[in-house]
């Protein structure tokens, strides 16, 4: 063989080495940021993810408290299932989790607190009007190159939302995100968006497909909630039948300690629909 032809062969296999050569760099830094059991589990979706560099950098610093924290309230690691609920007035999103026994309550594994405020007490109806919506929805939209840093999207609008906003625009791209700014998601701090971001790459990893994600003006059960909530109504009473609508659900959580299966009907209602102890749907 020539010197020329060994050249070209050796131009040819530069880019395959090169390649094999970042796979396996790739997953190199995988294992070291994941434990030996979360490793042994880990599926497609979760690989591809730990891939992206925010998501890699993200698990790099977090992901082994994560798992710890799972671990330290009793929670399935990798997730059976994740919870995301959302409190307006007390500027809280809690993060919970299904146990290794399948019939047990969820547990609280962290609650994250909202770093940015917008809008008022009531449902979000219009786009531009910079509420952030009271409901039952699901994630719809894991974004690693978000413009404020990672984000999750939520399902807004449902089709009680669109029933709503009487053939007006109702917005959408609805976020739990970082950064902490906002003009109508739920915004975090860097941290813990990198936490529930990962917490819930590795739900879906493990076979969650639909994460709920339940959003109150407050906590329904607490006379407070209510006594704001009255004030809030006097000259609304569509606000009163609203947040009335919104306690089956909260109440059926309350009481099994599972999330409950809800759906949001096309005349505005949501109707509770199946037994607690399935994942949320809202359709």
């Amino acid at each position: 063989m020539s010197a020329l032809m060994l050249a070209l062969a050796g131009a040819l296999l530069l880019p395959s080495i090169a390649a094999t050569q970042t796979e396996a760099q790739t997953e190199a830094q995988t294992e070291a940021m994941v434990s030996p059991n979360t490793r042994a589990k880990l599926g497609e979706f979760a690989t591809r993810q730990l891939r992206l560099s925010r998501v890699k950098d993200a698990a790099e610093r977090r992901l082994p408290a994560v798992e710890a924290s799972f671990d330290a309230a009793g929670a399935a690691w990798p997730p059976r299932g994740v919870f995301i609920r959302g409190f307006k007035t007390e500027g809280q999103v809690e993060l919970w989790a299904a146990t290794e026994a399948r019939d047990a309550a969820w547990v609280l594994v962290r609650s994250f607190p909202v770093c940015a405020r917008s809008g008022e007490l009531g449902p979000k109806r219009h786009q531009g009007d910079l509420q952030v919506p009271e409901g039952f929805y699901t994630l719809s939209l894991f974004n690693p190159y978000s413009d404020f840093h990672l984000s999750l999207g939520v399902s807004y609008p449902n089709a009680a939302d669109r029933f709503h906003s009487r053939g007006t625009a109702p917005g959408n791209a609805i976020m739990v995100h970082g950064n902490c700014v906002t003009i109508g998601c739920l915004p975090l701090q860097d941290g813990p968006i990198e936490d529930l971001y990962l917490a819930a790459v590795m739900a879906r990893d493990a076979g969650q497909k639909t994460i709920p994600i339940h959003l109150f003006p407050c906590r329904l059960d607490e006379a407070g909630c209510q006594e704001r909530l009255a004030t809030a109504a006097t000259d609304r009473p569509d606000l009163a039948a609203f947040w009335s609508g919104l306690r089956p659900g909260y109440d059926a959580f309350a009481a099994t300690g599972t999330p409950p299966t809800v759906r949001a009907g096309r005349d505005g209602s949501y109707t509770l629909v199946a037994s607690a102890r399935s994942l949320a749907r809202v359709h």
